[in-house]
């Protein structure tokens, strides 16, 4: 456990790292004994900063969420992140890969709520009942640490390297689809450059979002009427170089698409 001051200093490096567009070191290696009530605590050190500067929180997303993710990490659960309405991106507008230090995106199904969720005893159905619509959704995740050198504790800190997303057209209600069953391929520039299932996010998506509400309760945390939540990537992360035109297909949600100059 570290100490407030200490909290307050790796969370002032982080967010000047996303300021500046200059990494830094991985704070796993500075203090071996940061664990993860730290990193969360970090996390929302900057998420209330940019509260407090008029940003809005309008959903979360999920990382870690494949069993080889997990494996990679050495850990045996999810982790999670913030989306504020100024990391929204666009289809209509290609995104300023300056803006980012080493930029990647991840296909995933998105959930939008249309009722609160429970925090503690959250489980599937009640997932299921709250949600108005899954949606073809790319998150664009990024890194403050140099080079990706990320540990379980890097990656949550920095808002589980959340950096942007966006949501395609299709709204489809949880009635009329299988959430366990849409297969996802991603293509740059015409070129398929990842393909996957909806299952490779905890057999389940929508076992995340349960996960992730009766997680972020003992943060003081909620998941609203309203809200985005992104449950986890259906394929591994794809580096995103300038003049990459990425576009994610969805059997049975239709398509989105990222483009990056």
């Amino acid at each position: 456990m570290l100490p407030t001051e200490v909290r307050e200093k790796l969370a002032a490096e982080l967010a000047e790292a996303e300021r500046t567009r200059e990494p830094i070191s991985p704070l796993t290696e500075r203090h071996a004994d940061i664990d993860v009530v730290d990193a969360y605590e970090i996390q929302l050190i900057n998420i209330r900063a940019k509260i407090a500067d008029g940003a809005r929180v309008i959903g979360h997303k999920v990382g870690l969420s494949s069993e080889a993710m997990q494996k990679m990490m050495n850990v045996d659960e999810p982790d999670y992140g913030h989306l504020l309405d100024d990391m929204e991106v666009f289809e209509d507008r290609p995104v300023e890969s300056a803006k980012y230090l080493y930029p990647r995106v991840e296909v995933e199904v998105g959930f939008i709520l249309s009722d609160d969720l429970p925090g503690a005893g959250c489980t599937e159905d009640d997932v299921l009942a709250a949600t108005a619509a899954f949606a073809p959704a790319i998150e664009l995740i990024d890194t403050r640490i140099t080079n990706w050198q990320i540990k379980l504790c890097d990656t949550i800190a920095d808002n589980a390297s959340s950096a942007g997303w966006v949501l395609g057209e299709a709204r489809v209600s949880p009635k009329d689809i299988d959430i366990r069953a849409i297969d996802a391929v991603l293509t740059n520039n015409g070129e398929v450059v990842a393909e996957g299932r909806s299952d490779a996010v905890l057999g389940n998506p929508v076992t995340a979002v349960a996960w992730l509400a009766r997680k972020v309760e003992s943060f003081g945390v909620r998941l609203r009427a309203g809200d985005i939540v992104l449950p986890g990537s259906c394929t591994r992360a794809i580096d995103a170089p300038p003049g990459s035109h990425f576009v994610a297909d969805f059997s049975g949600l239709g398509s989105v698409r990222l483009d990056f100059e």
